[in-house]
C-alpha cells in the first residue's frame, strides 16, 4: 500500500512540476481516450443505421403484404407464403402465424448463425408482424387486379427484404432452413428454397385457385430481382483480368480514360512457359463497353476475362477524375 500511495504521489509531483514526460503520458492518454471516443461514435452510428434499414425494410415487406398481396390472393415464398395461407383457412390474423412460425427457425438461426443475426431477424419479424395488423384494416390499392398486385407488391418486398438483409438480418425463416440443409446435402442454398417454395407455391393453387398461384410466382420473381438490386446495386461491379504484350499502355489508358487504377501481377504461360503481365481492374457493369473498345484500340488481340463480383470494400475502388 504505501508503495502505491508512493507511485501516486510521483505523478502528482511531477504533473504538479509540469514535467516534460508527465505532458507526454497526459497526451498519449487523451489521444487514446479520444481514439477510444471516435471508435465508440462510429460503432454506435453504424448499430442505428442498422436498425433504422431492419425497421425501414420490416415496414415496406409489412405494406407490400397487407395493400398489394394479400388482398389479392397472392402469396410470397416461404413462411410468409405458409404464413399467409394458415392465416386464409383459419381466419386469424397473419401477423399471430408469421411470428409464431418464424420462431423455432430463429431458435435456429441463434444457434448456428450467431447472435447478432438472431436478434437482427427478430425485431425484423416483430415489426413486420405488428405492421400487418396495424395495415389489415387499410384498403387495397389494387383491389381485384392480381397482376398489379403481384407486380407492385414484389418490388416493395424485395426492397424491404433486401434492405434487411443487407442490414444482417432476415425476415424468413426458410433460408435458415436451407443453410442448414445444405450443409449435409449436395444442393445450394438456393436449390433447397426453390424445391420449398414450389411445394409452398402448389399450396396456395389449392388455397386462392391456379391462376393465383401463378401470379405469386411473378411476385416472388420480382422480389428476389429486387433484393439483388438492394444488395449489388444497378452499378454491379466487375472484376477484370487483361494479358497483353502492350500491358503498360492499356493499363495508362483505363486509368486516364476510365478513371480506374489497374494493378500489374505477374503471370506465366502454362503452356509457353514464357513470363506474362496481367493487367486486374475493377469497374461497374455500366463501364464495361468502353473498357473493351480501350483494350481494342491497343491490343485487338489482347485476352480479357470478365467476371461479376458481389461486392467491393476496401482499397481505392473510388473513382478517378477522368479525361
Amino acid at each position: 500500500m504505501e508503495s502505491f500511495n508512493g507511485y501516486i504521489k510521483w505523478i502528482h509531483i511531477l504533473i504538479l512540476r509540469g514535467d516534460t514526460m508527465s505532458n507526454v503520458t497526459v497526451k498519449e492518454l487523451t489521444a487514446k481516450q479520444a481514439d477510444r471516443g471516435v471508435k465508440s461514435s462510429v460503432f454506435t452510428l453504424k448499430f442505428l443505421q442498422r436498425i433504422v434499414m431492419i425497421l425501414i425494410g420490416a415496414v415496406l415487406m409489412a405494406v407490400s403484404l397487407e395493400v398489394f398481396l394479400v388482398p389479392n390472393g397472392v402469396i410470397d415464398g416461404g413462411i410468409t407464403g405458409i404464413s399467409i395461407m394458415v392465416s386464409e383457412l383459419t381466419h386469424l390474423p397473419l401477423g399471430i402465424f408469421l411470428t409464431l412460425l418464424n420462431l423455432p427457425f430463429l431458435i435456429l438461426g441463434y444457434k448456428q448463425i450467431g447472435k447478432t443475426f438472431a436478434l437482427s431477424t427478430l425485431l425484423g419479424i416483430v415489426v413486420m408482424s405488428i405492421g400487418t395488423s396495424l395495415l389489415h384494416s387499410v384498403p387495397a390499392l389494387t383491389p381485384g387486379e392480381p397482376l398489379l398486385g403481384a407486380v407492385f407488391g414484389g418490388l416493395i418486398l424485395g426492397v424491404g427484404v433486401g434492405l434487411v438483409i443487407r442490414s444482417g438480418g432476415s425476415l424468413d425463416g426458410t433460408e435458415i432452413v436451407a443453410i442448414l440443409f445444405s450443409e449435409k446435402s449436395p444442393l445450394s442454398v438456393g436449390q433447397i428454397v426453390l424445391i420449398i417454395n414450389v411445394f409452398i407455391f402448389a399450396g396456395a393453387g389449392f388455397v386462392f385457385g391456379w391462376p393465383n398461384a401463378l401470379y405469386s410466382m411473378i411476385a416472388y420473381y420480382i422480389a428476389m430481382k429486387m433484393i439483388d438490386i438492394v444488395n449489388e446495386g444497378l452499378d454491379q461491379s466487375k472484376s477484370v483480368w487483361i494479358i497483353s504484350e502492350k500491358y503498360r499502355d492499356i493499363g495508362s489508358a483505363l486509368t486516364d480514360r476510365l478513371g480506374r487504377g489497374v494493378t500489374y501481377l505477374d503471370g506465366e504461360g502454362g503452356f509457353s512457359g514464357d513470363e506474362k503481365k496481367i493487367i486486374f481492374v475493377v469497374i461497374t457493369r455500366l463501364e464495361e463497353a468502353k473498357l473493351k473498345s480501350i483494350v481494342e484500340d491497343w491490343d485487338p488481340q489482347a485476352f480479357v476475362a470478365i467476371g461479376n463480383i458481389h461486392d467491393v470494400k476496401g482499397g481505392r475502388f473510388k473513382k478517378k477524375g477522368i479525361h
